[in-house]
């Protein structure tokens, strides 16, 4: 898959079957369209692409700070990477970007820029300065500058906000196995391991502490989840607790997972985890001692959704 920054960045001439859209998450409506997308370029000898933005426009336009998306940018990537698609294209959005005319947008970026012959996208699309033309629009343009526009039916569209949604709210809810099944694979978390206070390690169960640096990633519910990561080419399985630490009094919200059977020095590398299953709320423990024993009933549990769920 090629991947480029900038749309501007024109270095070959091959015309384009084009679909534009945030794709965050890239859930299974989602891979309807790209499957749509791919098998429309394979039969007209075209090259397969997604136009997508970052930031996310609302993040520009209207300083949504509060904005959560499922997916960084390097999972995007990472996710599209496998879908078969030819060519990714992530333009920076800017005010400058958004203020193109409607037929600005057009002629210099779908024309002249990715070589258009096909454009496939939503009957709700809408695009141009403030966002004033339609798909109507696109296909009086599409005569005028000789390329195809495809609707993607109301079914199609319907089932991408839904899912979107869903997932959502599964997983600000701590529903993984809803989230995980409208994604069509398992919900990730991906940033650099951090020193912590060492805690985990007094009591026997070491603990790697996840920094994630997209403040626009979407956590998980407060609670503790099974989890599995690939380290060194080797899967590895462990417990993740999503929270404050109560009953050490922790002041700010971590992520913290206790890989199983594993002692590798993992401090300053990335990880990426992918949440399989929630056991429980996070609860504030009289004891230290307690807080253990609660542990080794965790491990136990995170064992046997192992052995049901992942047996060799």
């Amino acid at each position: 898959m090629i991947i480029k920054r900038n749309l501007f960045d024109k270095e070959e001439n091959y015309y384009t079957v084009v679909t534009v859209g945030t794709f965050d998450g890239v859930h299974v409506g989602h891979r309807k369209i790209i499957d749509k997308l791919v098998a429309n370029a394979i039969a007209n000898d075209l090259k397969s692409t997604i136009l997508t933005f970052f930031p996310h426009p609302r993040m520009v336009l209207q300083q949504a700070t509060d904005l959560k998306l499922l997916n960084t940018l390097d999972e995007k990537i990472s996710i599209l990477k496998e879908t078969g698609l030819d060519q990714l294209i992530i333009h920076p959005f800017t005010k400058e970007f958004s203020r193109l005319t409607a037929e600005e947008y057009v002629k210099d970026v779908l024309v002249d820029n990715i070589n258009a012959k096909k454009v496939i996208i939503g009957y709700d699309h809408r695009f141009g300065r403030n966002r004033t033309a339609t798909i109507d629009d696109l296909i009086d343009f599409g005569e005028k500058y000789d390329f195809e526009v495809e609707q993607i039916s109301v079914e199609e569209v319907d089932e991408v906000s839904v899912s979107s949604t869903k997932i959502r709210k599964a997983l600000e809810e701590g529903d993984v196995k809803t989230a995980n099944t409208f994604l069509g694979y398992s919900y990730m978390l991906t940033g650099e391991i951090t020193q912590g206070k060492g805690l985990g390690k007094q009591i026997d169960f070491p603990t790697a502490n996840i920094y994630i640096k997209e403040k626009y990633k979407l956590i998980p519910k407060i609670g503790v989840y099974v989890v599995k990561s690939v380290y060194n080419g080797k899967v590895v399985f462990g417990m993740m607790n999503i929270g404050f630490n109560p009953t050490v009094n922790g002041e700010k919200k971590t992520i913290e997972v206790h890989f199983i059977d594993f002692n590798e020095d993992l401090y300053g590398t990335e990880v990426r985890v992918e949440v399989l299953e929630r056991l429980r709320d996070e609860t504030k423990f009289d004891s230290i001692i307690q807080l253990k024993e609660q542990l080794i009933k965790d491990k136990e549990a995170t064992l046997a959704y192992i052995a049901k769920n992942h047996a060799q």
